[in-house]
């Protein structure tokens, strides 16, 4: 036969949608043309297939080769097209056996000599792949992620030449079947009792992780700040299965690789100051995630955040609120998930201090106001990080904790919320808020009297409710009582330090 189909699949985000390699030899001078929309990679991608033939010992049809990469709309790049073209050209030129390729999916960059080399998407590629009931041939380096997928169905394959065998049924190729472990891998060179005092901050921590809360640490230079924050993850309850597969996907299509034994560890990005808001929220001509997407489900520390750009920061709002981001461009719309938690340091001057005289309060607030209110507003703790007092060096000692006694407290507050709503405490809604976060007449009364006196918006009562809720739940409480109220209340050292500097500026 001189027509063939062999089924792959494009990038598109996070979705891998199907594409029909459609090969037709016809009499001719000798041609080979690729259709259907193809950017140059994939157009080069004739010089590597021909030479791959060739190289495994069949024979390159002298005819006129059209390819059609179907759908023509669909915008096709890589070099995951070699191995279904390759294999197509072959099946048309009757050189492999084309009955059952209807039963599986190619994906794979050739080498010349026709060895396979990886490619990025491995694993969207196979959750759409086994939704179709196909199984999916792909190179040895992308099988192991690629069978995390439950119920895949994959082969690996090294070389062009090992597919002639599995076709005619002679020599089956390797299937993969690797399970993900299930192990919690916690990073020891990281943990909680190395940090000297800061038993205010410690409680902070284990606050923000035990109900997703976002975190901000302001405090002098030396007092630990990035010390806490990248002890964060060391705390934070395991992902599931389902998480853990979001974040290796988001992975494997950003040259990302993960580690078996670690693959349900939380992510933990600390992007440069100097980062742009496309290195955040992700960008390009074909849209690629970009940081607060490789954080999902995970941690995205900011440190020294005043010296990030304003507008770089303002872009997180929405994403904040929502849990994804949506990149717009010209071509093509596509929208990442971005369910992130945010842990941010800085100064709270521009020196560095508070009281060393070198900046007024004018130039203080100058250097605040590079952070803008509705940003603030969406950070639930903030709290300040104070030098050491005279003596604790030797208290240490005695009253260190681990991060493993800490990551238990952590996990059996999660596990409460999970049970009562199907979710962390942070994640609520207002309409949520009023069916867990209720409180009796004088708790409102109060809470509404603070939140008026202290001149803080809706969405900062909720954040106040939302943090009460978690510290009930630490200390096992059914109901949010007048103390967890106070606690909540006091972290939210941002707005009395803007408070005071504005009124000394007034003076």
């Amino acid at each position: 036969m001189s027509l063939a189909c062999v089924y792959s699949r494009a990038r598109l985000g996070l979705d891998a949608p199907l594409v029909s390699v459609e090969v037709h030899l016809a009499n001719g001078l000798p041609a080979f043309n690729i259709v259907g929309l193809p950017e140059t990679s994939v157009r080069e991608s004739k010089d590597r297939v021909r030479s791959a033939i060739l190289n495994c010992g069949y024979e390159f049809p002298a005819k006129r080769i059209t390819i059609n990469l179907a759908p023509a709309d669909l915008p096709k790049e890589g070099g995951r097209f070699d191995l279904p073209i390759a294999v197509g050209i072959l099946a048309a030129s009757e050189q492999i056996v084309s009955q059952g390729l209807s039963q599986y999916e190619f994906a794979g960059e050739l080498a010349l000599s026709g060895e396979l080399r990886p490619v990025i998407g491995e694993i969207p590629m196979a959750i759409a792949c086994n939704k179709a009931g196909r199984a999916l041939i792909i190179p040895a380096q992308n099988a192991e992620q690629a069978s995390w997928v439950k119920d895949a169905k994959i082969y690996e394959l090294k070389h062009l030449s090992e597919l002639y065998g599995h076709l005619l049924q002679q020599q089956s190729l390797p299937l993969v079947a690797a399970k993900p472990s299930t192990a919690y891998q916690l990073d020891y060179q990281q943990d909680m009792n190395d940090v000297i005092g800061q038993p205010l901050a410690k409680r902070a921590l284990e606050l923000a992780a035990s109900g997703g809360h976002n975190l901000l640490f302001i405090g002098p230079p030396g007092t630990g700040k990035t010390m806490l924050a990248s002890r964060l993850p060391g705390i934070l309850p395991q992902m599931t299965q389902a998480e853990a597969l979001e974040v290796a996907a988001l992975q494997s299509i950003s040259h990302g690789v993960i580690e078996q034994k670690s693959w349900l560890t939380r992510p933990f990005r600390a992007p440069h100051h100097t980062a742009s808001s496309a290195a955040l929220v992700g960008g390009g001509s074909q849209p690629k995630p970009g940081e607060i997407s490789l954080a999902h489900h995970g941690v995205l520390f900011l440190d020294e955040l005043p010296e990030f750009e304003r507008k770089v920061l303002d872009v997180l709002r929405e994403p904040m609120e929502s849990g994804e981001v949506t990149i717009s461009r010209a071509l093509q719309k596509q929208t990442y998930p971005a369910q992130f938690q945010l842990v941010a340091a800085m100064n709270p001057s521009p020196t560095g201090f508070y009281n060393d005289n070198r900046s007024s309060p004018e130039q203080v607030l100058r250097y605040l106001n590079r952070l803008s209110g509705p940003f603030l507003d969406r950070i639930d703790i903030q709290i300040e990080v104070a030098r050491l007092p005279r003596g604790m060096w030797s208290k240490h000692l005695a009253d260190s904790e681990s991060s493993e006694q800490i990551r238990q407290r952590v996990q059996q507050c999660r596990a409460v919320q999970l049970s009562r709503q199907g979710k962390a405490n942070a994640q609520l809604t207002s309409t949520e808020l009023l069916t867990y976060c209720k409180l009796c007449k004088d708790d409102t009364e109060f809470l509404e009297l603070a939140v008026e006196k202290l001149g803080l918006s809706t969405r900062a009562h909720h954040k106040i409710l939302k943090i009460a809720r978690t510290l009930a739940d630490m200390e096992g409480e059914q109901n949010i009582l007048h103390a967890h109220l106070i606690e909540a209340l006091s972290y939210r050292a941002m707005d009395r330090i803007l408070r005071h500097l504005t009124d000394a500026v007034t003076v």
